[in-house]
């Protein structure tokens, strides 16, 4: 019987992590959060009172064992002076699909069979949810879009109205082998999946380890000059009884050409591993070389990084 897997996340990351995961004989299930509501994501959100659908997409190309025309076909947006501008193809058939079902997860589930998908996707709720950030100034942003874009350093969140959260997702989490924190935006990917009270009773009442994939980069506003450990303390924070046990870093090395252009370009820093501090808080560190490049950026390989999953997973 194959190991199950959860991984809690949303975006490019979390589609990196998957499209090698599914490579190795595991059940995967990704618990998305959906509170995204900037482009195409939040008109839909806004014209259809619909849950993000945006990383849900990502998610599911990068899941999907069909033609890559299919996954180019959910990544295709439109470049056009109408009202379909900016719109992903991808979008457009989740919003029509939840339409259809009733449901978001009905609609995902119809999808997931025609593009033979190899693994869940959850949205983490049914619901259309507001995420607020709380900065270090004190202030109040509301939406994800806004909170990423005020670039202060953000001292907490939450979500305006708390969300029904999805059975499946809670039972998914309680039966898991492993849990893994996907590298991605802290905040507003990973920790808005760890505010609410039902998935972290889940994860308390889970057996499985609890393993995080640490960002390569700082990202503004989120992580400025943050080291591995910060990483963590943040998300310890939101974690209740258990806490992250085994971390993923690549210690390969990352050429001046991109440590100029991130910088330059976004404002982004590599992560400084401090190894010493993780070690007395007793979290196993894995590390590998684990860069690969496409089209001038830097990202996680997705096969290495699956194998030392697989292989902490099995151990």
């Amino acid at each position: 019987m194959n190991k199950k897997v959860v991984i809690l996340g949303g975006g490019t990351g979390t589609s990196t992590l998957v499209r090698g995961l599914k490579q190795f004989p595991v059940d995967i299930s990704v618990v998305v959060s959906v509170c995204d509501d900037g482009k195409s994501t939040g008109k839909l959100r806004e014209e259809f009172d619909i849950p993000a659908v945006g990383d849900l997409r990502k998610v599911i190309a990068s899941l999907s064992d069909t033609e890559p025309l299919f996954e180019s076909l959910l990544e295709y947006r439109f470049n056009t002076n109408s009202d379909l501008n900016g719109h992903a193809v991808g979008n457009l058939l989740l919003a029509a699909l939840c339409n259809i079902t009733g449901n978001m997860s009905d609609g995902i589930k119809s999808l997931s069979k025609v593009l033979n998908l190899k693994g869940k996707v959850l949205p983490l709720t049914e619901d259309n949810v507001t995420l607020v950030g709380v900065m270090e100034d004190e202030s109040l942003v509301e939406g994800e879009h806004n909170i990423t874009k005020e670039n202060k350093r953000i001292k907490d969140i939450y979500y305006k109205k708390d969300p029904v959260i999805n059975k499946t997702v809670i039972n998914d989490i309680k039966n898991a082998d492993m849990i893994i924190l996907s590298m991605g935006s802290l905040y507003t990917s990973i920790a808005c999946n760890l505010i609410c009270k039902d998935v972290i009773n889940a994860i308390d009442k889970s057996k499985g380890k609890i393993v995080y994939v640490c960002n390569m980069f700082t990202q503004p506003g989120e992580t400025d000059n943050f080291t591995v450990c910060d990483h963590i303390n943040v998300l310890n924070k939101y974690l209740g009884k258990r806490k992250i046990q085994t971390v993923i870093v690549n210690n390969g090395k990352i050429s001046k050409k991109f440590i100029d252009k991130y910088h330059r370009e976004e404002e982004k820093d590599p992560v400084v591993i401090d190894a010493d501090k993780l070690k007395n808080k007793n979290i196993k560190i894995i590390k590998d070389d684990f860069i690969t490049t496409k089209f001038d950026s830097l990202k996680h390989d997705p096969i290495k990084l699956s194998l030392k999953i697989f292989e902490e997973l099995i151990n």
